[in-house]
């Protein structure tokens, strides 16, 4: 097996595992025994348990942020383009479309997106450390354009109600497999079809007048 098939080997198997137990819950020797290496591997790529889980989260992370990087600049540009604001469903789409895709298009990231919720839950806040970092500067750039794009909203509620959407996106996103409270009237929906449920619901949300 070459080294980057065992460094893959070893971020899907913590992966899995993060997902399951947790970062605490989760020992160095159950990743080594099932993905089936020595510790001194892990070590050679990783150096240590906290920067394995780094590893774990930047994978997915990093480029899912560069994707909505992308999103934004485009809205930007073409808003620039036509000499007008930002809109903000626009925006929203940019953060919200590419995080819903994400699991149905990456293998394994079903997984990521269980190990970050347990993360946001779990008292040990090493991963939901990790995590707020990496989120950070994308979100203050996605804040910063719908402030632009809302300009009529006062800084502190458009804090809140993004922080309000950033909550409905994560509990969503538990939806593509089935409905956290299951009713007999709301069958689990892929991706797309939660994107266009979603956006009007959160779009109202954001623009409404004070």
């Amino acid at each position: 097996m070459s080294q980057i098939d065992t460094k893959e080997k070893i971020l899907d198997v913590a992966e899995e595992l993060f997902s399951k137990y947790g970062y605490q819950g989760t020992s160095m020797r159950a990743i080594t025994s099932q993905a089936e290496v020595n510790l001194a591997a892990v070590n050679y790529h990783f150096g240590s348990k906290q920067g394995l889980v780094t590893a774990v989260i930047e994978r997915r992370l990093v480029p899912l942020n560069e994707s909505r990087e992308l999103n934004l600049i485009d809205v930007k540009a073409r808003a620039a383009k036509e000499s007008r604001k930002p809109e903000a469903e626009a925006v929203l789409l940019a953060f919200i479309e590419p995080t819903l895709m994400m699991p149905e298009s990456v293998p394994g990231a079903r997984n990521f997106i269980t190990l970050i919720s347990r993360a946001m839950a779990d008292t040990d806040r090493t991963a939901r450390e990790i995590f707020v970092r990496n989120m950070k500067p994308i979100i203050e750039r996605f804040y910063n354009c719908l402030a632009e794009a809302l300009p009529e909203i006062p800084q502190d509620v458009l804090y809140w109600r993004l922080n309000f959407i950033i909550g409905a996106l994560s509990h969503t996103m538990r939806c593509i497999d089935k409905c956290p409270v299951p009713m007999a009237e709301a069958e689990p929906r892929d991706a797309t079809e939660l994107v266009k449920l979603l956006m009007p619901f959160v779009v109202a949300g954001v623009e409404a007048p004070i």
